[in-house]
């Protein structure tokens, strides 16, 4: 019987994810197989160059695309803010399953939270998103850019005698990692990536049957909230690695979407909030992105 191919990146948390997707994907398709396959990304293969200058769009996604593409996997399995929202004929996003934490979290060995953080004080991210909001926040900051996987930036926290770094709660959720957590930070201010905490399962439009097995594990309402957020992120023209926040919720009918564009150097921040329907996600996404490109985020984004 042929099996069931999940494509997806080989570090510690895209194969939590996979796995995640593939057990509960099994009970269904049972006694059809489901497994993995590997895949190593750009952004897998680079280590040594911050993520903004590589480009930006797709270097953790395009390699499992063009797998699934070549008919080598049968659903891709992404973190949903890697997932640039540039089109790519004959692929759609076929599921998202029930979204995790999507907070940003502070981790420090040496203070409490992030108002105890010393002036001048030393974070690490590879999130220009993260940065801006963190400049925005305090100016006195020094951000460095730390790439790697999550054990990595954990260890280059005391490696390179780092104040704090900051990163996704729902990784170090999913790692087991959450002890690990100082902080989560106020998301009044530390606006997600879109997408975050949410894992997307992409598929060949063709492919009627992955399609159709995948939308088992589909939740209705983060798959409306992600849809707003990505909506905005392209009405935007922003890919994945540019200061653009965004925060959703579904209550009942009503979807609330919250959107935030900064400058590089967070000295200018544009924040504003849209509600509509649920039903109606791509409206909601595209009217928050007008609004803000009008209160001056187009000025901001030509800044990159």
């Amino acid at each position: 019987m042929v099996a069931l191919r999940l494509g997806t990146r080989g570090s510690q948390l895209a194969l939590w994810q996979a796995n995640y997707i593939a057990d509960r994907l099994r009970p269904i398709l049972d006694p059809r197989p489901v497994e993995l396959v590997i895949i190593e990304t750009h952004g897998d293969q680079v280590q040594d160059r911050p993520l903004a200058s590589m480009g930006g769009f797709g270097v953790f996604t395009k390699a499992i695309q063009e797998a699934l593409l070549a008919n080598l996997v049968d659903v891709a399995v992404h973190s949903l803010k890697d997932l640039p929202t540039i089109p790519i004929s004959n692929l759609t996003l076929a599921a998202v399953p029930p979204r995790g934490p999507n907070g940003d979290a502070l981790v420090s060995t040496r203070h409490a939270r992030f108002a105890d953080l010393p002036n001048g004080a030393t974070i690490g991210t590879s999130s220009l998103r993260r940065k801006a909001q963190l400049l925005n926040r305090r100016k006195d900051l020094r951000i460095v850019d730390l790439r790697g996987n999550v054990e990595t930036r954990l260890r280059k926290l005391t490696e390179q005698n780092l104040d704090a770094i900051v990163l996704a709660e729902a990784g170090l959720f999913r790692l087991g990692l959450s002890d690990s957590i100082t902080e989560i930070l106020d998301s009044n201010w530390m606006l997600p990536a879109v997408g975050q905490g949410a894992i997307g399962l992409e598929c060949r439009e063709d492919d009627a049957e992955s399609r159709h097995l995948v939308e088992a594990v589909n939740d209705p309402a983060t798959l409306s909230a992600v849809r707003a957020e990505r909506a905005m992120l392209w009405a935007l023209g922003g890919g994945c690695l540019v200061p653009i926040g965004a925060l959703s919720k579904v209550e009942g009918n009503t979807l609330t979407l919250r959107g935030a564009v900064l400058s590089p150097d967070g000295s200018r921040k544009i924040v504003d909030t849209h509600r509509g329907t649920s039903e109606e996600p791509l409206n909601i996404g595209s009217e928050l992105a007008a609004r803000l490109l009008s209160a001056g985020a187009r000025e901001l984004l030509s800044l990159l």
